[in-house]
């Protein structure tokens, strides 16, 4: 059984009756016991109610009665996604052991669609980092080469789609977190536009920018999973009604006639020669589908990591101050504490990046400074909206590298903070201005490490953006991954 197969074969092959769901979900589980030891994507695997849930949905089918559209499918959930049942941990001592009392929107949408939620995959504690390397449950390795980062925040999401433990993963995006570990781990991830896609049940962490989105083998699996969990709900209110949208239909339109830009400020300095050569053959491929491809400036992008490291932190601080121990957390009792005391020593159980972050945020937003770095930020930020919707009115896509670099050794940068936040500087952008993008896998450098190419689009043009994917995506033959 081939369980590289995309998530659009897996359909068809369940209903043509070559596999079973409960056989596919064995192997499943086997193949994670095989390799999670080398990746370690997975913080909780949820096996026997995997294969309960299998055997299941192979009765219905049996029996002819309706089924969803995803057919027993096993997907993994980022651990800051709530599932009723499964714990979530955010990857953080300060949850090791909660259990949400409900499923996010996203996760109620999949089970009714009948997709099986196999675990809970590693993280950036509370989804802060770029490379997995923060989390306190220890690093999730590069399925490509395990001396490597896959990528973060959302790594566990791409090495558990990349190295064959799910077929497709939720992550979430709040300054490139799903696009980063699809470029490192070499498939796709998307950050759809802001409100398509329900945030309810998802930790938070900077809410005007973080986004939930799918990661896949394919395009094509992208399209299935946004058909599902897209669209408006009742229960969070930055989401639009858009009307029902059928991501699939006429995905191969291609994109002849179609004006892509290049973004200069991503392509320039600090951008490995061999990611700097892909994106120019990337550019040449769409040129050969017949689209025009031309230069394309944003200035405002030169200061979008300032920009976002000073909004996220100032809400990242303001949505972390309910930790406090007392409505959930870990066992220590409060005999012999003041107050105050007894916060400080349950916080001091936050990670180094997550610490970081939320005394930067308290720092930016204190009195005195809140104008000086808080208010020029959101400056930055409507800037940078009004140049992307002055650059769509140019052309139709955006396209750059999706990482400026290669994936790193483990432990290499993780002392250094300003350039961990300099390797966001191509996707922030996307947060920032609430426009979709999509990373696509497009070549592997010379030493077999992944190089993923970003397309943008305006906003909800998401289906648009997938038949650009998907036209790109046509024009490369990749290895499979060798672990």
């Amino acid at each position: 059984m081939n369980l590289g197969i995309s998530a659009t074969e897996y359909v068809s092959q369940i209903r043509n009756g070559q596999i079973s769901a409960e056989e596919f979900i064995a192997k499943t589980l086997d193949r994670i016991r095989t390799v999670e030891g080398k990746v370690h994507a997975y913080i909780t695997i949820d096996e026997q109610n995997a294969l309960n849930q299998a055997r299941i949905i192979d009765k219905k089918i049996k029996a002819k009665e309706r089924i969803g559209a995803l057919f027993g499918m096993p997907i993994s959930i980022k651990d800051n996604i709530c599932t009723s049942g499964i714990r979530t941990t955010c990857a953080s001592k300060m949850l090791e052991n909660f259990i949400a009392p409900y499923d996010a929107t996203v996760v109620s949408r999949l089970k009714q669609d009948d997709a099986i939620i196999i675990g809970k995959v590693n993280l950036d504690e509370f989804a802060m980092g770029s490379t997995t390397e923060f989390s306190c449950f220890g690093p999730s390795r590069n399925p490509w080469n395990v001396e490597y980062v896959p990528g973060g925040s959302s790594g566990g999401s791409g090495v558990s789609v990349s190295a064959l433990e799910c077929v497709a993963s939720l992550g979430s995006d709040t300054g490139g977190s799903v696009r980063s570990p699809a470029s490192f781990c070499s498939v796709v991830g998307l950050k759809p536009t802001y409100g398509l896609v329900s945030r309810y049940g998802l930790v938070s962490y900077a809410n005007s920018i973080e986004q939930i989105g799918p990661v896949a083998r394919k395009v094509e699996d992208i399209a299935l999973i946004m058909n599902t969990i897209s669209g408006h709900d009742s229960h969070d209110d930055t989401t639009v009604e858009k009307g029902r949208v059928d991501y699939l239909q006429d995905l191969n339109a291609g994109v002849k006639g179609k004006k892509i830009g290049l973004v200069s400020q991503m392509t320039g300095d600090g951008v490995d020669k061999e990611v700097s050569s892909a994106t120019n053959a990337a550019v040449s491929k769409f040129q050969d589908l017949e689209a025009e491809c031309i230069p394309i400036s944003l200035d405002s992008v030169e200061h979008s990591v300032a920009a976002y490291y000073t909004i996220a932190s100032a809400e990242a601080s303001s949505n972390l101050s309910r930790y406090d121990n007392l409505r959930y957390g870990f066992d220590l009792g409060t005999e012999g504490y003041e107050f105050k005391a007894y916060v400080s020593k349950v916080r001091s159980n936050f990670g180094p990046e997550v610490t970081r972050r939320m005394l930067l945020g308290a720092f930016v937003l204190s009195a005195g400074y809140y104008g000086k770095y808080y208010l020029k930020a959101q400056k930055v930020r409507a800037m940078m909206k009004s140049q992307i919707d002055d650059a769509f009115k140019k052309v139709d896509f955006l396209v750059a590298p999706t990482m400026p670099i290669l994936p790193f050794k483990i432990g290499e940068k993780i002392d250094d903070p300003l350039t961990l936040y300099l390797l966001d500087a191509n996707t922030i952008m996307a947060n920032l201005t609430g426009i979709p993008a999509i990373s696509v896998p497009f070549a592997i450098s010379s030493s077999g490490l992944p190089i993923g190419i970003q397309i943008f689009a305006n906003s909800f043009q998401d289906k648009n953006l997938l038949q650009a994917a998907y036209a790109l995506q046509q024009t490369t033959h990749l290895p499979e991954v060798p672990v």
